[in-house]
């Protein structure tokens, strides 16, 4: 028999492993159309199992919501601007937002179906605004710094910056397939997705440190 602290890891690994299959397949089929007997099986378990870990497809969908918000969150963190220009640290952010966006479609398509849902799920998650906190932190100490040496302008916030790197960085995931067939681009090909890396931090710098009208 199983000691406490094993059978304790055993079943983070199995929380973990469902929240990832769970991922996949919300991000593929929307709340609607994902199964619980699918991730089951793809995992493995029993639809009872899942039960007795979430409590049923909704508190599983909140589940994986919440962590797929905590996973950009957790990214900024690990970004270690202070030591930066405010114009090279702003740019930092942007790239660190646009690869994260890039690498983890599963995000941006759960962002999206919540979206058709109203935010309807995302409500019902106290914590999601909290997890939200330092992508505004990081900015708003940034933006301080670049004011304060005359290098960004006065009249933008860290929502205005948030707004405008986030909306870009969707859009390269969100609208690859439609956007890339209309104009016949790889969106994710090598060459072009660098570019499109750079442009993002071009357009903020360049935006930051306009004179403004």
């Amino acid at each position: 028999m199983s000691d406490p602290v094993t059978r304790q890891r055993d079943a983070e690994r199995t929380k973990a492993e469902l929240l990832d299959v769970a991922t996949e397949v919300f991000a593929d089929a929307g709340y609607s159309g994902a199964r619980v007997d699918e991730i089951a099986d793809r995992t493995r378990t029993t639809k009872r199992m899942i039960y007795y870990y979430f409590g049923g497809k909704e508190q599983l969908y909140l589940a994986v919501l919440e962590k797929a918000y905590r996973g950009i969150r957790d990214a900024e963190r690990t970004l270690e601007v202070g030591d930066l220009a405010p114009v090279e640290a702003v740019r930092r952010l942007a790239e660190l937002t646009y690869d994260h966006h890039v690498r983890h479609s599963e995000f941006i398509r759960l962002v999206a179906i919540e979206n058709v849902h109203r935010g309807e799920f995302i409500r019902r998650i106290e914590s999601i605004r909290e997890l939200s906190r330092p992508a505004v932190d990081i900015l708003d100490d940034i933006l301080e710094r670049g004011r304060a040496d005359g290098s960004f302008r006065t009249a933008v916030d860290a929502f205005d910056v948030h707004l405008l790197i986030s909306s870009y960085c969707v859009f390269q995931v969100a609208n690859q397939h439609t956007f890339g067939y209309l104009f016949d681009r790889d969106l994710h090909e090598p060459a072009l997705a660098g570019h499109l890396r750079t442009m993002i931090g071009d357009v903020v710098v360049g935006w930051l440190t306009s004179p403004a009208r």
